[in-house]
Parts: C-alpha cells; sequence; structure tokens
C-alpha cells in the first residue's frame, strides 16, 4: 500500500517524458530504513506500463558484495527475460563479448591478483548494448540498495552515470541514509552526480489512518490513530510491524489498545535494525551502544565519554545514528522506539554488554551521579570489582524504600552480597537490611537472612535487634522457627529491668513479640493481662519499645474482656496520641492498637491518625498496602459503613492473594464482617470458597468461617446445624479465652436460632449471659445490641422498655448501622403514629448512609406496609401464627402441612397471607419477626 508518494512519482514519471524525448537523467531515492523506498521502486515500472519502455531492475544485498558483477548481471537479465531464445542466443554471441563478459563464469572476470576487472572495452560495450536497446525506446534503470552494490557493479554504473547522453535512460537508484563505504569513490560519485535527490517524507496522520484501515479492515479510533502516529513516527515499516502484532493478537484499533500498540517489539523489524546496525562504522555502533546502556536522553558528554569519542565525532555518529532512523530527534540520543534499543543490544554481546555497563557505573560514580543510576548499571554487571560498589548499591536500595520500591531494593542488596569481600559484621549488615527490604512481601526470604546474619553479630543487642526486624504475625501464629529465634536472642540479651538505654528498649519489643505469640493461650493471656496490671494506670509510654509493649498488653486485655472498653480505649488513644503515623507501623505490634478500639467501640478519634497513616503509606502493591487497607476497612464497619467497608476489604484481599502469610487472615476478618454486616450470601460463599480454610489454622479465621457457614446454613433454613455449628465456636472462643462480645458477637446469633428451633429458655439464657459480658465490658455497641436481644425475646412493655434503652445506649455508639437496626425494630412495635414514622425515617437515613441495602428494603417495607405497622400479634389468625411459628422451627411447608393434616396449598396461603399483613417479602424476613410472636 503505497501512500503519499504522488510527488516522488511524478518527478519520476517527468524524468521518464524527458528520457523519451532525448534527455536522460539520474535520480537517487534516500532515506532512513522502513521510509518506503523499496516500495517506491517497486512501484516504478508501472509508469512505463503501456509504452516502449524497457525496465531494467537489480537489487543488492550484503550477502552479495562479493558477486562480481552481480547487479549488472541482474540488470541486463532484465533483457533477456521474456524475448526470443534465437535472440537471447544472439545477443549472447555478439562479437565484442560484452554479454558474454556479464554472464559468464566468474572465473573470467578476475585478473592475475584475483580481483574482478572490467576493460574499458567491455565498459564501453555494455554501455553500446543499452544505447541499441534505447534506440526502441526509453531505458528505466533501477537499482535498490545502491549501498549493497558489488564494486566491478558500482564501477559499472559510475561509468554509464557519466555517460547518459544519449541513451534515453532514466536511471533510479534507492539508498539507505547514513551508510558510507570507505574506500568507494564510484559510490560518492554516483551520488554527487544525482539529480534529483527524492527523500520520502514520513507519513501524515491521514496516511496513518489509512494504513490502519487497511490492517484492520476497520478503520481505527482518532485516539488510536494518533497514538499510532506518534509510536512509528511516521516510519511506514515501524507502523506496519507495529500493527501486524496487533492483529495477529486479534485485538481491534481502539483506544484500550493503544498500550499493546506501545509495548509491540516486533522482532523482525528488531533483526534488521540490527543487521543495519552492525554495517555501521564503529563509532556509529560505539554511540548507540552507549546509548542503550546509559538510557534515553543522557548527559552528551558522559555519552561521548562512554563511546570513547571526541567531540566531533559524538556529532556526527549522532548525525548518522538519526539518518538512519534509529533517534526521535536530529542531534538527540534518545531511540526512536523500543524495539531500537532492543536491535542494538541484539548487535552486541555478553561481553561487550558487560564491559560498557561497568564502564558506564564508573562513569557515573565519578562524575557524582545519584547512586540509584550507578547501581542500575552495576545491576547489569555479574561481578565488579570497585571498591565502592556495595556501599553504591545500599544507598540505591536505601532510596528505594523510602520511595516505596523494597522488591527494587531487595534486588539491589542481593546485588551487593554478590561481593566476595563481605564478611563477619559487613556481610550481617547487608543480609539485615536485605530481610528489612523482604518482609514486605517475602517473610520466609526474611527469616532466613535474619537467621543468617545473627550468628555474624558480635553482641546480644544486636542480635536481638536483628531478630526484631521480622515483622510480628498481628492475627494468628507466628511460625514456631521464628518463636525459637525471639527466644534464644531473648535469654541471650536478659530481662528489660536489668538493662539501660538501647539495650532495654530492645529487651522490651522482644517482650512484647513473645507475649503476643501465645495470645493464642489462655493462660498466656491471663499473664499478659497481670503483666499490664503491674504498669499502672498510666503506663510510660515514652519510647516506642513501652508503646509497643503496651498495645500487646492492650489486645490481652481486649480479647479477655478482663479490662472495661473505657479503659482499653483511654490506653490505646494515649498510645496512638504518642506514636507518629508512618506505614512502617504494620511490621510491628501497634496494628492490635486499631483493633483495640474497635473492639472498644472507639473509633471516632482514630480517623485522623489513620488518615495521616494512609498519607505515608508508600508501598503500594506490598503487605503494607493490605494492612492498611484493612485497618481502614475495620474501622469502617464499627462506624457501620459496610459499604465503604468492602471497598478496602476487597483490595486488601485482592493484595493477600500474593501475601497471604503476612496479610491473608486479617483481610479475610474485614472481609467477613462486611459479608455478615450486608447479609449477602454470594459474598459468604466466595470467602468459605477462598483460600483461607485451606491455609490457615489461626483461631480467628477458624471461627470467622464458622461464622459464615452458621450464616449459609441459616440462609438455607438449616437452623440446627448453623446453632451447632456456632455453639462449636464459642466453645472454642471461651476455652481461649477470648470473650470480647464486640469482636466475637456469636451468643446474639445462637440466642435467635435457638428461639427458632423452639428452645427458649437456652436463649434467653444465652440473651442474659450477653448482657452481663456487654454490660461488663462497656462498649455501647455491644450493649446495645444485647438489650435488642433481651427485648425481642421478652417482648410486651418490658421488651419495649429494653428497646428504647438499646436505641439510647445506641446513639452513642460509632456504629450506625447496629442503631439503624434497632431503630427498625422499634418503628415495628410502635406501628402507626408519628413516633412510629419518624423512627424509620431516621433507620432508613442511617441504613442508606451505611450502605446496607437490604436493610434500606426492609424499613421501607415497615414503613409502607399498613398493616405491618401492627404489632405481629394482633395481625395474625391463629392459624398463621400456628403456621408460622412451625416455620420457625425449620420445617419446610410439606412438613408444616404434615403436622397439621392439611395440604401443602394450604400452608402456602396462610404464609402469603402472613407476608402481606405483616409487611415482609419472604420467609426470611418473617422468622426474624418471630421472637416476638410469643411475648
Amino acid at each position: 500500500m503505497l501512500l503519499e508518494r504522488e510527488a516522488e512519482l511524478a518527478r519520476i514519471a517527468d524524468a521518464l517524458r524527458a528520457a523519451a524525448a532525448g534527455t536522460s537523467s539520474l535520480l537517487l531515492l534516500t532515506g532512513p530504513l522502513g521510509i518506503g523506498r523499496t516500495a517506491l521502486l517497486q512501484q516504478l515500472p508501472t509508469l512505463a506500463e503501456g509504452k516502449e519502455v524497457h525496465v531494467l531492475r537489480a537489487n543488492a544485498a550484503p550477502m552479495e558484495q562479493d558477486f562480481a558483477l552481480g547487479v549488472v548481471r541482474q540488470l541486463f537479465d532484465s533483457l533477456l527475460t521474456g524475448i526470443p531464445e534465437e535472440l537471447r542466443e544472439r545477443r549472447l554471441s555478439q562479437e565484442d563479448g560484452s554479454w558474454r563478459t556479464v554472464f559468464g563464469d566468474d572465473a573470467t572476470l578476475l585478473d592475475e591478483g584475483g580481483t574482478a576487472a572490467m576493460s574499458e572495452e567491455t565498459l564501453y560495450g555494455l554501455r553500446s548494448v543499452l544505447a541499441d536497446i534505447s534506440a526502441d525506446g526509453p531505458l528505466l534503470i533501477l537499482v535498490d540498495d545502491l549501498q549493497w552494490v558489488d564494486s566491478p557493479s558500482l564501477r559499472w554504473l559510475a561509468f554509464l552515470v557519466k555517460r547518459l547522453t544519449g541513451l534515453r535512460a532514466v536511471v533510479v537508484c534507492a539508498l539507505r541514509d547514513g551508510y558510507r563505504r570507505p574506500g568507494e569513490p564510484m559510490l560518492r560519485e554516483i551520488v554527487e552526480a544525482a539529480r534529483p535527490v527524492l527523500r520520502p517524507r514520513p507519513l501524515s496522520l491521514g496516511a496513518v489512518k489509512e494504513v490502519i484501515h487497511e490492517q484492520f479492515g476497520v478503520p481505527g479510533d482518532e485516539e488510536f490513530a494518533r497514538a499510532c502516529h506518534e509510536i512509528s513516527a511516521g516510519n511506514p515499516l515501524l507502523l506496519t510491524s507495529v500493527l501486524a502484532g496487533l492483529v495477529a493478537g486479534g485485538h481491534r484499533p481502539t483506544a484500550e489498545r493503544i498500550e499493546e500498540a506501545r509495548s509491540q517489539r516486533p522482532a523482525q523489524l528488531r533483526e534488521r535494525l540490527a543487521s543495519s546496525l552492525r554495517a555501521q562504522p564503529r563509532p556509529v555502533r560505539d554511540l548507540a551502544a552507549a546509548i542503550a546502556v546509559l538510557g534515553d536522553q543522557p548527559e552528551p558528554d558522559l555519552l561521548a565519554r562512554l563511546a570513547g569519542l571526541d567531540q566531533i565525532g559524538f556529532l556526527a555518529a549522532l548525525r548518522d545514528l538519526h539518518r538512519l532512523g534509529l533517534l526521535a530527534a536530529e542531534r538527540e540520543p534518545r531511540f526512536l522506539h523500543q524495539v531500537v534499543q532492543d536491535a542494538v543490544e541484539s548487535s552486541m554481546t555478553v561481553a561487550e554488554r558487560e564491559r560498557l555497563h561497568d564502564a558506564a557505573a564508573a562513569l557515573l560514580y565519578h562524575n557524582g551521579r545519584p547512586a540509584e543510576l550507578v547501581a542500575a548499571q552495576l545491576m547489569a554487571v555479574t561481578a565488579s570489582d570497585h571498591p565502592w560498589a556495595v556501599e553504591v548499591l545500599r544507598t540505591a536500595a536505601d532510596t528505594a524504600l523510602r520511595c516505596g520500591a523494597p522488591r527494587t531494593a531487595a534486588r539491589y542488596l542481593r546485588r551487593a552480597l554478590l561481593d566476595g569481600s563481605l564478611a563477619g559484621e559487613g556481610r550481617a549488615r547487608l543480609l539485615i537490611d536485605l530481610a528489612t527490604a523482604e518482609r514486605g512481601f517475602d517473610p520466609a526470604a526474611c527469616e532466613r537472612h535474619i537467621s543468617q546474619a545473627i550468628p555474624l553479630l558480635t553482641t546480644a543487642r544486636l542480635r536481638a535487634a536483628a531478630a526484631l526486624r521480622i515483622s510480628p504475625t498481628i492475627v494468628g501464629l507466628a511460625p514456631p522457627s521464628v518463636i525459637d529465634l525471639l527466644h534464644q536472642v531473648a535469654e541471650d540479651l536478659g530481662p528489660a529491668d536489668t538493662l539501660e538505654g538501647t539495650a532495654r528498649d530492645v529487651a522490651l519489643r522482644l517482650e512484647a513479640r513473645l507475649r503476643h505469640a501465645g495470645h493464642e493461650d489462655a493462660a498466656e493471656l491471663a499473664a499478659a493481662v497481670e503483666r499490664l496490671s503491674a504498669l499502672g494506670a498510666d503506663p510510660a509510654l515514652d519510647t516506642a519499645a513501652e508503646r509497643e509493649l503496651t498495645a500487646v498488653l492492650l489486645n490481652a486485655a481486649m480479647l479477655t474482656a478482663r479490662r472495661p472498653a473505657a479503659e482499653v480505649a483511654r490506653l490505646a488513644i494515649r498510645i496512638l496520641e504518642r506514636e507518629p503515623a508512618t506505614s512502617e507501623q504494620v511490621h510491628s505490634p501497634l496494628p492490635l492498637v486499631v483493633i483495640g478500639l474497635v473492639a472498644a467501640d472507639s473509633v471516632r478519634g482514630i480517623s485522623s491518625w489513620l488518615a495521616r497513616e494512609q498519607r505515608a503509606r508508600r508501598h503500594s502493591g506490598t503487605v503494607v498496602d493490605a494492612l492498611v487497607n484493612v485497618e481502614q476497612a475495620m474501622v469502617l464497619s464499627a462506624r457501620g459503613r459496610v459499604a465503604q467497608a468492602r471497598e478496602y476489604a476487597e483490595r486488601a484481599a485482592r493484595l493477600a492473594e500474593v501475601h497471604w502469610q503476612e496479610a491473608g487472615v486479617v483481610s479475610t476478618l474485614a472481609l467477613t464482617g462486611v459479608a455478615l454486616d450486608l447479609e449477602d450470601s454470594a459474598l459468604v460463599e466466595r470467602i468459605l470458597d477462598g483460600p483461607g480454610r485451606r491455609r490457615s489454622a489461626s483461631l480467628v479465621l477458624t471461627a470467622a468461617l464458622q461464622f459464615l457457614k452458621a450464616a449459609q446454613d441459616s440462609d438455607n433454613g438449616r437452623w440446627s446445624s448453623a446453632l451447632e455449628t456456632l455453639l462449636a465456636s464459642g466453645r472454642q472462643l471461651e476455652a481461649t479465652g477470648w470473650r470480647n462480645p464486640v469482636l466475637f458477637a456469636w451468643r446474639p446469633w445462637a440466642a435467635t436460632l435457638q428461639y427458632r428451633v423452639g428452645d427458649a429458655c437456652a436463649a434467653m439464657a444465652l440473651a442474659e449471659e450477653e448482657l452481663q459480658r456487654a454490660t461488663n465490658w462497656g462498649a455501647p455497641v455491644a450493649l446495645g445490641r444485647a438489650l435488642r436481644l433481651k427485648a425481642g425475646l421478652l417482648g410486651g412493655d418490658q421488651g419495649m422498655r429494653l428497646l428504647r434503652e438499646s436505641v439510647d445506649v445506641l446513639r452513642a455508639s460509632a456504629n450506625e448501622l447496629e442503631l439503624a437496626r434497632a431503630l427498625l425494630q422499634m418503628g415495628q412495635w410502635l406501628g402507626r403514629g408519628s413516633e412510629a414514622d419518624a423512627v424509620l425515617r431516621e433507620a432508613a437515613a442511617l441504613a442508606a448512609a451505611c450502605g446496607a441495602p437490604r436493610l434500606v428494603d426492609r424499613i421501607r417495607t415497615v414503613a409502607g406496609g399498613g398493616a405491618a405497622a401492627a404489632r405481629p400479634e394482633a395481625s395474625l389468625t391463629r392459624t398463621e401464627r400456628t403456621v408460622a411459628s412451625l416455620v420457625g422451627r425449620g420445617l419446610t411447608n410439606q412438613e408444616v402441612a404434615a403436622e397439621l393434616g392439611v395440604s401443602s396449598r394450604a400452608i402456602e396461603k396462610h404464609l402469603t397471607s402472613s407476608y402481606r399483613k405483616l409487611g415482609v417479602s419472604g420467609r426470611r424476613e418473617l422468622i426474624e419477626l418471630l421472637p416476638r410472636m410469643d411475648s
């Protein structure tokens, strides 16, 4: 597809007309690789169609430069193609021998020294042949890739172009930009004799659109076309190579495929470019290699020094690279496309690349360039003997960590470890730095490198400090190997009360880690609570070590509910007030403080601290990012903002897919809370089918999965199974000492299920126990929930009194979703009237703000249901109440029909009537009203 070459075709057509009138000419087609010289040359014979024009064609090739007179043979062979056999034989047997010279054996063309030779007689003889033929019509002589023409043919062409007068010939030669052949003055003579020189221009945006249409069969998006024009810089070969890759991939020319277009690196084009580079003079190749090594737009002075060029040589080589079409702009050392970079690299040997990268590292270092630039060069070198290499790599790693790129930092440090001169504490410090980088994405490697570093350290304090670089497991059990390591260094260091200064801080932090390691052991939890008591009502929180230890002890008090919520919240807030918010806190026990505030229903004051922590977060895509998202999800859930909480929890869960050991448990817990609050059965099923069940034996994760299984069973009407699961989970939590009524709210749920299966006494016992636990703990959300539960079981005036108390308590809670639930229940009980309307409006507003659509639907149903506002006992007939009671015990319609001795159809009618009277949408919502049916 030849586009935008009308001007060149017109000039050559004019030359042919002039030749027919007796004026010969030599034209030169030139330009960089891929500009379309060959395509244009192939189009020229069409200008001779229907005319008495003889076309002679030859294509030179680099592999045929040693084939003497190869191009001349191609040209004259064009004259023999398609003519009668007798005419062919007559021409070959001409008396002057010119034809035999061209088509004879190679040996006949060599002189005594073995060099191809052509006598003056032969040169004139061949011109005579052309003169004879041109008597019948003009000649169009086409030679492609003039730079590859063999020397004897080049000599003949140089001879010919000086003697075109009288031939009626147009000679068109194509020459690629940037090619020079030292010792070939004849090539220069031909180029200098050419008039005019035609230089096809890059394709315009309109032409690029036509190519896209031709390649894909459909027009491309405007944005896609503009991007392709920019990517290819209008070079037809680069454009078609990029588009061919997209077509082969089944892509469409849309804006969504721009990035795929930018990432195309056509292999065939790379090989052609590499072949062109290999044919260039050494300075040009060296400069291209230097650009590839130093990257786009390096400083010209450094680039010239790396390439070993003076200023004049540098500018000349830069000009040649631009003329070759490899640079994006003239006098600017920036490759046109990534495929050019690939071609340059493929044209170098491994040894050449290493030598250049090592030289570039030294050049950048000695010129004071940033460590990360020097380190990038060292990373490409297998081994380097520069004495400053290790320190540069460590500095670059530190910069990468501060910029939130731990994987990059780890790569620098692993490369530094290859330095054989490192030993003792120097190697240990490097191993510790590497472990610090790895703890955010590879805790196993972190632990391994800390274990390797510890024996190399000379003091107990240094060994203990190194062990603390291993991140604690916030929820779930730490690996036994880590616990053993912590015990070893702690025993070596000694107790904190015998130490001072930094050693004391290290000992306190070790104590915190070891006490937290026992958070699934009732005895260890009790000992931690006693330790908290020993610190006094206002423990010292001046150092990070003191804050870490207090956070762990406070977590034990929270899990066991052996200290009131107000005390836990007060100490937790004091810790945060003294602790600057940084993303590195996820590598310490401090996230336990957030969990404590959630359990204490005291999260309003934490939002600003979390916002500062999130602003400080730099580790996008790592375990740090996952854990910060979990914290946000937990706080939002504690406020009842479940829709927002789900966004953070889902993000954390996606990150945890590749960071399961560090973030899998906590992200699953956050998502579990959201699924239960939203009553989202699809999300429940997805979590149950996820990796948690298979990849962790954590008690808290086990409990969360059991809660989800109970929710699934309850949704499917398997209340007995759901109750059994909840009671088993509750017993396990109680045995561990985990008794917090906010984090482990299994009793209200179990009590409701016990009522549904007909065990009202057991339900009330659990409700009383939950109310006592909630009262002792003192968090408004737990107390309000417990009061609402007991109110539902009691019913009547006493139930209404407790329900009003529940609403009052929950108004002091941060959890707006729990308040909306209590208001809904109150609105149902109040029936018709202004108070009921106001209560339901408030409930609807809160539920909508929380993003709880199912709760919003239930509130709207009650508010607009007419009879639904009446009390259930006043709405249903005796038979309907009986049917509802049996359904509430888990019986199917057929089982209820058998129990009452009626048909299933009759049961369906009774249930449909009950739904209408109560304003509920089905069996599930009917069951939720059952606790009040018998009050």
